[in-house]
């Protein structure tokens, strides 16, 4: 399974609640939360993203709250693949039980920069940017939780 897209670049610590501001956590919208998607981070990162983009920053992704809705609003976003030096542990599994690809790569994390178009192929962990040409290695997840992600998630990989 392969992501391609355009870098969309952030740095340490970004927490659920600039992913996804607390205000619009009364809707189970997966679109209206995509519409609200990094906005206090980012104003135009919903204007910006499409299909397939990926997100890439430093260390400790997804930090602070321990709800869904963070993963939800990304995937739902159009981004394809969360690239960071490291993440809040929670928001790591619940990136795994909605089917949001993503890898932990210091090296990819720091190098890659706003608006590069990179591949991941997320079977061996490749990253290439292919606007540098450089290419990056994060481990890739085992067969269990590729499983997982290429069914869209943890409930959908139960029911087939």
């Amino acid at each position: 399974m392969f992501a391609k897209g355009k870098v969309h670049k952030y740095g340490d610590n970004v927490d659920t609640d600039v992913i996804i501001p607390a205000r619009y956590l009364n809707t189970s919208s997966h679109e209206e939360l995509a519409q609200h998607c990094m906005e206090d981070i980012d104003k135009n990162f919903v204007k910006n993203v499409k299909p397939g983009d990926i997100i890439v920053a430093h260390k400790n992704f997804g930090c602070g709250s321990s709800r869904e809705h963070a993963p939800i609003a990304i995937q739902a976003s159009g981004v394809s693949c969360v690239i960071a030096s490291t993440f809040a542990r929670i928001f790591y599994r619940n990136s795994i039980n909605i089917g949001l690809p993503i890898l932990e790569c210091e090296e990819a994390a720091l190098a890659l920069e706003n608006g590069d178009e990179v591949q991941v192929d997320f079977d061996t962990g490749l990253i290439t940017d292919l606007t540098t040409g450089k290419k990056f290695h994060a481990e890739p997840f085992p067969p269990f939780i590729q499983n997982i992600i290429d069914k869209g998630g943890l409930l959908n990989s139960l029911q087939k």
